[in-house]
């Protein structure tokens, strides 16, 4: 059966099927659905409108020439076998030619025995999915797809919604997701991940379906008949649109650089951060471990305690090459072993001057192995800037400015953080670690004043983290200035002139503070939001004595303020505080909007800025748990008794890795960027693959500031591979100018580089959106 391609000009038509397998009268769903899918063919601009024709006899599928006069057919159909083997065939042989489908509902039922019906529609509806009708949120997670760009991000509404026997995700391309938390979805639920209404590009033409539309107020409903407009103008080629970006197999991983010849880190070090240049070269840093041929000192007698080699690489796309740029003397070479012997110091961060491509200057955040007093077991962390010279590709170690210096103790690890930043303005965000032992505390709130070396308490993060004038536990924020030193810029959180009674002060490059271990943070240039990540305490479970579970971390942060560490943590859940001189009794519990810091460790202010909620939290037993809550606001902290609010998350052993939000670059040739679906989303992951997150999240700009949370999340374990050949344990990950991921593997070991520690890029291979340009139809109802 020859069928000639659907038609375009100004007699765009649109054919809906409403023939069904079940006897009886006609269902009063099928009446609404023609006369919705009427009143959109005559709506809108001239160029997309078109005719509707309506038919409950199948025959037309073995019409050739009638079938061709279609740029789209709709399926309002009942379930069961509604064509003969023929009639099929007729189907096929339209999509074939470029033709359009959308299937609504009941449709999903249709031609039950047919696996090329199955991979039209997508997925089959199981057979214990509810009959009644409840009312639902459905995530709307593409902003751009014709049927969704004009909806709400959270669409509140009633319809009868289907669990699937098969989940299709990453076999096409959801546009949409019903919330299973807010309805009963049954025995046979779908989980976080359950789409509601997708697209395809199948078999030669395109296919739309929604789950949507089984009642029939559906179709007096304005915001779902937009949805089913959008639908209709794709599949009719009156409009364009990428229906593939979440498809798995338009994606391909691939692993940059090869293993370390023996005793040499030739390719990497022990992976910590990476930076991408203008001209697509990748800047990655090795923290300080070596690899296993090396010795380990961790004798404090030993004038090299801890010494290690810092590396920058350079990774050149046009060569495929990798270029060792140069070595820091660092201390972090202690590996792993005791709270008391391992050290997570060394090279912690990289960034490129933003006139990088004119000056060459290059910022690294380390801990100089010079600068270690082996007497008092204290450091120093710095922020310098040194000169790339651009014909070696070395660094030139000679032309070190020091911008920032601070102490850090070096007693007892750990939590370095590292990461650093730009906005637009030119500030430059540096997050530091809050340098607190995870012990001592049970695992809850690390504010145990006692332990202490030589005068300096190692357990207290009320020291760090909690202190007003302390730059460790924080995310800073300077204006470095061409002659290597610094200005604050207006904003910060202190000026760093307050003062209080009993010589409390602050420090003005202070932004953020309240926070434990932010290894990695992004600025989306576009907006000059700040995006972090940080990893919280060990304790497993939550405490009705002590407080939350811990609870690694992410925030997307417009403005300065305290994000609670070591006070309190996720949804402003406090901890109960401890102190001199019984630390193991627990004393009161902390005020999130009042909290004071009254360690005998603090040389801050008292009373510090109130705490502000984050976005995204997890525990061991899953995403934002959330507790009742008493008369004072203190959360029950009974495990049987919380609510998870992000269901698409859960821990474990956990360390949460920040990552960046994508922009989509309309002007770029680059064959291998990710398509615009992405554009705006915000990439949160975990160093581990297995229970942990690797999403791509959307969030309501309306809320972002207030802690609010994500409205929709994409999964990417199956874009990012995991697993021990894959990416395993992600360490950082940034998009290139050419709109690839890089992707950075720490490897299988802890405190060093082994033979999985790699550089890799995710790159996009399904193409453009469609139909092509040159085949739109540009119709218009006569």
């Amino acid at each position: 059966m020859s069928i000639a391609s659907p038609p375009g000009g100004s007699n765009a038509k649109v054919l809906i099927f409403y023939g069904s397998a079940a006897p009886g009268e006609e269902s009063p769903v099928v009446n609404a659905g023609i006369e919705a899918i009427e009143r959109i063919g005559l709506s809108g601009p001239a160029r997309e409108r078109f005719k509707v024709e309506a038919t409950d006899d199948a025959s037309v599928f073995t019409d050739a020439k009638r079938l061709g006069r279609y740029n789209a057919i709709v399926f309002l159909t009942g379930g069961g076998d509604v064509l003969d083997p023929a009639q099929e065939a007729g189907l096929e042989a339209y999509m074939e030619a470029g033709g359009g489908f959308v299937g609504i509902h009941d449709a999903a039922r249709a031609e039950p025995y047919s696996d090329w019906f199955t991979g039209l529609i997508g997925a089959r509806p199981a057979a214990s999915s509810p009959k009644t009708v409840q009312r639902a949120t459905v995530e709307v997670g593409d902003r751009q797809n014709p049927a969704t760009k004009n909806l709400p991000l959270e669409w509140k509404r009633f319809d009868q919604w289907f669990n699937w026997v098969e989940n299709p995700s990453g076999t096409v391309h959801t546009v949409a997701r019903v919330r299973e938390s807010t309805y009963q979805p049954g025995t046979s639920a779908n989980g976080w991940d359950h789409p509601i209404s997708w697209c395809r590009d199948y078999d030669g033409g395109r296919s739309f379906y929604t789950g949507m539309g089984g009642t029939v107020s559906s179709y007096d409903e304005t915001e779902f008949r937009e949805h089913l407009r959008g639908a209709l103008l794709w599949t009719a080629r009156l409009v364009q649109a990428d229906c593939k970006a979440t498809i798995t197999s338009h994606y391909k991983a691939e692993r940059l650089t090869p293993p370390n010849k023996p005793g040499q880190n030739d390719q990497i070090g022990e992976p910590h951060g990476l930076v991408t240049a203008p001209d697509g070269r990748v800047f990655y840093i090795g923290r300080g471990g070596t690899d296993s041929s090396q010795p380990v000192i961790t004798d404090w007698n030993n004038p090299d305690i801890g010494k290690g080699k810092g590396q920058i690489h350079i990774y050149d796309p046009k060569t495929k090459k990798v270029t060792l740029a140069g070595e820091l003397t660092v201390f972090g070479n202690k590996g792993g072993g005791d709270e008391l012997i391992k050290s997570e110091e060394g090279l912690l961060g990289i960034e490129l001057d933003p006139r990088f491509e004119q000056n060459g200057w290059v910022y690294l955040h380390y801990t100089p192995h010079s600068r270690v007093d082996r007497e008092t077991h204290m450091a120093e962390r710095r922020v310098s800037r040194f000169t790339l010279d651009p014909v070696t590709q070395k660094l030139d170690l000679s032309s070190e400015k020091v911008l920032l210096t601070w102490p850090v103790q070096v007693h007892s690890c750990c939590h370095a953080g590292g990461g650093m930043a730009w906005d637009s303005k030119g500030n430059l965000y540096i997050a530091t670690g809050d340098t607190n032992s995870s012990g001592f505390s049970g695992g809850y709130s690390g504010n145990n004043p006692q332990p202490s070396y030589k005068g300096v308490s190692f357990a207290d993060a009320r020291r760090t983290a909690g202190n007003t004038n302390n730059l460790n536990g924080k995310i800073l924020r300077i204006h470095p200035e061409p002659d290597g030193t610094y200005t604050i810029p207006e904003g910060n959180l202190f000026t760093g002139k307050e003062t209080a009674e009993g010589g409390g002060k602050t420090r003005g490059e202070i932004y953020v503070m309240g926070v434990r271990n932010p290894a990695r943070i992004f600025v989306d240039k576009k907006t000059d939001i700040l995006y972090a990540g940080w990893v919280g305490p060990d304790a497993g479970e939550p405490s009705p004595v002590w407080g939350p579970a811990k609870y690694d971390t992410f925030a997307a942060i417009t403005k300065a303020g305290n994000h609670g560490w070591p006070y309190c943590m996720g949804n402003k859940q406090p901890y109960r505080d401890r102190n001199l001189p019984d630390p193991s009794k627990p004393l009161g519990w902390y005020d999130c909007d009042h909290p004071r810091n009254e360690s005998p460790n603090n040389d801050g202010l008292v009373n510090l800025p109130p705490v502000t909620g984050n976005n995204i939290w997890y525990s061991p037993q899953g995403g934002a748990p959330d507790y009742p809550r008493d008369a004072n606001g203190i959360p029950s902290y009974r495990k049987e008794e919380a609510t998870y609010r992000l269901p698409w998350l859960k821990g474990g052993g956990q360390a949460a890795m920040n990552g960046p939000v994508y922009r989509y670059d309309a002007a770029s040739t680059s064959e291998v960027k990710w398509p615009s679906y992405w554009d705006g989303k915000w990439f949160v992951g975990d160093f581990y693959d297995a229970d942990q997150p690797r999403n791509a999240v959307l969030m309501d700009p309306k809320t972002l500031d207030e802690g609010g949370l994500p409205v929709h999340s994409e999964s990417l374990k199956k874009i990012i591979p995991t697993g021990n050949d894959g990416i395993k344990n992600l360490m950082d990950w940034k998009f290139g100018p050419d709109g690839a991921l890089y992707v950075l593997d720490y490897g299988r070991g802890f405190f060093t580089s082994d033979s999985k520690s790699a550089l890799w890029r995710v790159t996009y291979t399904g193409g453009g959106p469609t139909p092509a340009a040159d085949q739109l139809a540009r119709g218009t109802a006569q």
